[in-house]
């Protein structure tokens, strides 16, 4: 009888001790951190989100056509491991190492198409342009990238190259905690503002 009244009385304590963790941890916790994060960074919060839903400020974007040409009026990112590109549920690299033939020879043949795309020698196109992030989804490429794509965007935009080049250069993001990684540019930020200021 003993017995029968310590399980039971051990089994109430359980199903007690497991909802009260439930509500603390499991709701509350849950509200509070949701709650401080709407407070303090509502945007970075809700995904960092682009005006006009087009995407997220924290994953770049694919700006080519159906037939994977690049369009000329935009900026173009860095390539893409992830998926079909720029895939959040298939987020990765491409685990390929530096001498892997694969990668060698995708790379040069990249280096080449942009070479040829933005009318420069393959030596003056930077690394970001040709190799993909860790996570595959990076939406910053770096100044270099950038500065480089500025005849082609403000010709295909019938813009004056300074005012483009003043552009990207306004959108340049310094280095974290202003020591950590190096200057970059948001490609989806700087392509809806160049959407933005022809839409003016």
């Amino acid at each position: 009888m003993s017995s029968t009244r310590s399980a039971v009385r051990t089994t109430g304590v359980a199903v007690r001790t497991m909802l009260l963790l439930t509500l603390v941890l499991g709701i509350g916790y849950t509200l509070l951190v949701t709650g401080i994060g709407q407070l303090l960074l509502p945007h970075q919060a809700n995904g960092s989100p682009l005006p006009d839903d087009r995407g997220s400020a924290l994953i770049g974007q694919s700006t080519t056509d159906a037939a994977g040409e690049a369009l000329a009026q935009y900026f173009q990112s860095r390539p893409s491991a992830a998926g079909d590109g720029y895939d959040g549920t298939s987020s990765g690299g491409s685990n390929l190492g530096p001498e892997n033939t694969d990668l060698v020879a995708a790379i040069e043949e990249r280096r080449a198409e942009i070479a040829e795309r933005e009318g420069v020698s393959a030596d003056a196109v930077p690394a970001d342009a040709v190799t993909a992030s860790g996570s595959g989804l990076d939406p910053h490429i770096s100044v270099d990238y950038a500065l480089l794509q500025v005849p082609r965007v403000a010709e295909a935009r019938g813009m004056s190259a300074d005012e483009v080049r003043d552009l990207v250069e306004s959108r340049i993001q310094g280095r974290d905690l202003g020591f950590l990684g190096e200057e970059r540019i948001n490609v989806a930020e700087l392509n809806l503002a160049l959407d933005e200021r022809e839409g003016e």
